[in-house]
């Protein structure tokens, strides 16, 4: 619903019941179609793509890249959120399907050689990160991965956690942000 506000929103899905989900609470049009060669667009139609928390589960991320250049017009922009910090993989990475995770250097040269220009990339997540490494690190350490860490915390608890999270709004992209938890790209479009 945000990013209606700055234009028509198309989007694909690959797993019928999230297709379901998210048709129903957006009211938007959400096709079957999957990275990277089973887009259910034509290519070069948008001015933006955004890609949140998706080319972690793509194979072939630099195809997936790749995919996403050729949906764009010319000086069309892609932003992209992925997971950052290999040292952070854990079992919530595998449960979640991830194939990887990413360094900010890494995704910018990733995305420069499937032709984007212009990349910029920041961490966020950022004011969570020493909880989540401390907490992901110590159970490493203490040989506990296997522990759920998904559970929904304390209503209470998840109000903070939420503030504390969507207080970075404010930092992002106004204050160099050097760890998080994600990254955050914007790519360009020559």
């Amino acid at each position: 619903a945000m990013l209606s506000r700055f234009g028509e929103v198309a989007a694909f899905e690959p797993d019928a019941e999230a297709r379901r989900m998210a048709r129903e609470k957006s009211g938007f049009d959400v096709r079957d179609g999957r990275l990277p060669g089973d887009i259910p667009f034509e290519p070069g139609g948008f001015d933006l793509v955004a890609a949140f928390d998706v080319l972690e589960h793509v194979e072939d991320d630099l195809a997936g890249l790749r995919a996403l250049h050729a949906q764009l017009r010319p000086g069309g922009s892609a932003l992209i959120t992925v997971p950052a910090f290999e040292f952070l993989w854990s079992r919530h990475d595998e449960r979640h399907h991830h194939k990887r995770r990413y360094a900010k250097d890494a995704l910018v040269s990733r995305a420069a050689a499937a032709g984007f220009t212009s990349v910029v990339a920041t961490c966020f997540n950022s004011l969570l990160f020493p909880l989540i490494a401390g907490v992901r690190l110590g159970k490493k350490i203490l040989r506990l991965d296997e522990s759920e860490d998904e559970v929904m915390p304390p209503h209470p608890i998840n109000r903070i956690l939420y503030a504390v999270f969507a207080s970075e709004r404010h930092l992002v992209g106004r204050v160099p942000l050097p760890l998080g938890v994600s990254l955050l790209m914007i790519a360009r479009k020559a």
